[in-house]
């Protein structure tokens, strides 16, 4: 093999350095190449700035938006009650809470071939075209008569929303250093808290609009449906599939863009190749494992909390649009949590104590938070509005996880497929959550729950408990890492690059560290 140029890893960028010309779109015809191309790259604090501001200002408003649009039509089932969808359909029993649940069979049912299509086709194709089914299918639930038809509907909802939350996990790896993951993650994750902030408020519009010839609730479906079919057509010919096929940078910028996250080590370049390897290493894996454990009983809270809080606010004792109204605060409590989140996560960096660049204390930190939510909802006087309010506000604390447990998928387990594959292992965890979770909350108990929210205390708990053996496990296994192989510090720029390039699990890269 050729060794680069010398001066390539010895010459100190300057502000004013330019970048040489290198080619980076198609094929990498081999590892040896693309590390000779990428240590060319002479790139310098501000042009990086530069290339990192043009990401930010595409990926961050397109997937923010996504996301807002998908809590939204997600939240769009609880708030149809208020207005007649069950009685319209003739709901009887547990059939309302099935509907709810059947929505995540469909997340379920496309997780693993979803993992396999989002490394085998074009990812920003592939994010635009099922987003725009989505918004068809949603708008379709107007069209629904009885429990069979909604049933359906829901299902295939389900399907085609199933690739969004992992696909915008690989982008964020894809484009993002480790240390500005968090802070992306949580910027996507922004559109679900202004979703729930204001989701009640554009409900609260529609139900008063007057002279329609059908009932609210069909028109919620229709408008928020047309909304999302508009924006995935959007999406489909300006979300990126990498780094190198962004066509908002310039081939200078994309050259850019790839050099500044190789130091990830979790692979930047989609092939287009399902390692089946790294799947079988996925599966073999304590982390992937733990994850999944924790976002199973953490979500049977959040299928409960989506589709019957509006029952639980109006049981309290409130108005149809007083139930409404009082869900707004649900955002900025939200917002509370996410800001702190961010803030302490990125902050924070010792690697001893906050194992996972302190993620993990954050999500410990929420999901005790949400227990005592759910604690003051469950034990407080039923005449106690105000407290069992305040409880349920406490309680949406876990939702924050979500982005926090994706990237450190994305930034702890490296491998495109191997990523991939814990990426669905999560969702189909989140998939059975949501699906055993409103199955607690039985017809006969309406509007109490009251084995719904034990379900919710003994889910948030055991949760708890699957983030600590996490954290530990983090912190042995970077000591053991560091005991066989001595410091990461000790390893050269270049064998981060040829590393990065060869597409290696983090357990085949001896300088890995969570």
């Amino acid at each position: 093999m050729e060794q680069p140029p010398k001066d390539s890893k010895s010459t100190p960028p300057d502000a004013n350095h330019d970048v040489v010309s290198v080619k980076l779109e198609g094929p990498i015809p081999s590892i040896d190449t693309a590390l000779g191309q990428i240590l060319e790259v002479k790139s310098s604090p501000k042009l990086e700035r530069k290339v990192l501001l043009k990401i930010d200002l595409v990926l961050m408003p397109l997937m923010c938006f996504a996301y807002f649009l998908q809590f939204l039509d997600k939240m769009v089932l609880s708030q149809t009650t208020l207005f007649g969808l069950r009685e319209d359909l003739h709901l009887v029993g547990q059939e309302y809470a099935w509907c709810s649940a059947i929505f995540y069979f469909g997340y379920l049912a496309w997780s693993w071939p979803n993992s396999y299509l989002l490394v085998r086709l074009p990812i920003g194709k592939y994010l635009g075209v099922t987003v725009t089914l989505w918004g068809g299918i949603l708008m379709c639930h107007a069209a629904c008569k009885n429990f069979a038809g909604l049933a359906t509907a829901r299902f295939f909802l389900g399907v085609a929303e199933a690739a969004v939350v992992p696909g915008f996990s690989l982008l964020t790896g894809m484009f993002y250093k480790r240390e500005e993951q968090p802070t992306r993650h949580a910027g996507w994750y922004f559109g679900n808290t202004v979703a729930a902030l204001i989701g009640s408020l554009i409900t609260y519009g529609i139900g008063h609009i007057t002279g329609a010839s059908i009932p609210e609730w069909k028109l919620m479906f229709l408008i928020l449906g047309a909304v999302t079919a508009g924006f995935g057509l959007l999406l489909i010919p300006i979300l990126p599939d990498s780094p190198t096929k962004a066509i908002f940078l310039n081939k200078q910028e994309r050259a850019i863009a790839v050099q500044r996250t190789l130091q990830n080590k979790t692979g930047v370049l989609d092939n287009g190749t399902f390692n089946w390897g790294q799947a079988v290493e996925a599966l073999k894996d304590p982390q992937a494992w733990l994850l999944a454990l924790y976002t199973f009983c953490v979500n049977l809270w959040n299928g409960g909390l989506t589709t019957f809080v509006a029952i639980i606010i109006k049981g309290f004792g409130f108005g149809t649009f007083q139930s409404l109204v009082y869900q707004v605060p649900f955002g900025a409590s939200e917002i509370l949590y996410l800001v702190f989140t961010v803030l302490f996560a990125s902050h924070v960096r010792s690697r001893r104590i906050f194992a996972g660049s302190s993620r993990i204390f954050m999500m410990i930190f929420s999901s005790t938070a949400s227990l005592l939510g759910v604690l003051l909802v469950w034990k407080l006087d039923p005449s106690n509005k105000a407290g069992r309010l305040m409880g349920i506000y406490i309680s949406v604390g876990y939702a924050i996880n979500i982005p926090l447990c994706m990237s450190l998928v994305t930034s702890n387990v490296a491998g495109f497929s191997k990523r991939s594959v814990v990426s669905a292992m999560v969702f189909i965890a989140y998939c059975l959550g949501n699906i055993v979770g409103p199955q607690f909350y039985n017809a006969s108990q309406a509007p109490s729950y009251s084995t719904g929210i034990e379900s919710a205390v003994s889910g948030l708990s055991l949760g708890t408990i699957f983030l600590i053996c996490l954290w530990v496990y983090y912190i042995r296994e970077n000591d053991r890492r560091d005991r066989l192989y001595g410091p990461p510090s000790e390893v050269t720029e270049t064998d981060e690059m040829r590393d990065e390039l060869s597409n290696k699990t983090d357990r085949e890269i001896p300088s890995f560290r969570r």
